[in-house]
């Protein structure tokens, strides 16, 4: 059963739900976690995950239906369903329920101050409520 969190930003600060996205896979990779991140636009993330901090660098591959090229790889940014070894989080900033949602260990939503975001985002708790994920929110 896979553990939620849901993320819910209080400022509307432009590209905040992909700097959070950003820490957020930083710490989890800090922790030694595997990290997918599901998004509609790979090449946005792509390019913050290379820029979103002066003092580090997450190495990321985008996925294109691959494995990683290297073990070390913690990180990879996709549109579709990750990899298979990259299921230690999941952080979702797609408006969609994930279709596999226990195989991940632990999944992200980030919610920012978009009301219709906000309320995909709602249908998304109830939907992961009514398939028992452990759940937990977090006002920021």
């Amino acid at each position: 059963m896979s553990r939620v969190d849901f993320y819910v930003l209080s400022a509307d600060a432009p590209d905040a739900r992909l700097r959070y996205a950003c820490r957020l896979a930083e710490r989890a990779v800090e922790q030694g976690c595997q990290v997918y991140i599901q998004t509609p636009d790979v090449q946005r993330l792509d390019d913050m995950l290379w820029t979103f901090s002066d003092g580090s660098f997450l190495p990321h591959e985008i996925y294109r239906g691959q494995e990683a090229a290297h073990a070390r790889v913690m990180v990879m940014v996709g549109s579709e369903i990750g990899p298979q070894s990259h299921r230690g989080l999941l952080i979702n900033l797609t408006d969609a329920m994930p279709s596999d949602v226990n195989a991940y260990d632990r999944i992200a939503e980030i919610v920012d101050v978009d009301p219709e975001r906000k309320r995909t985002a709602r249908e998304r708790y109830k939907h992961y409520r009514e398939q028992g994920c452990a759940m937990e929110s977090h006002n920021l």
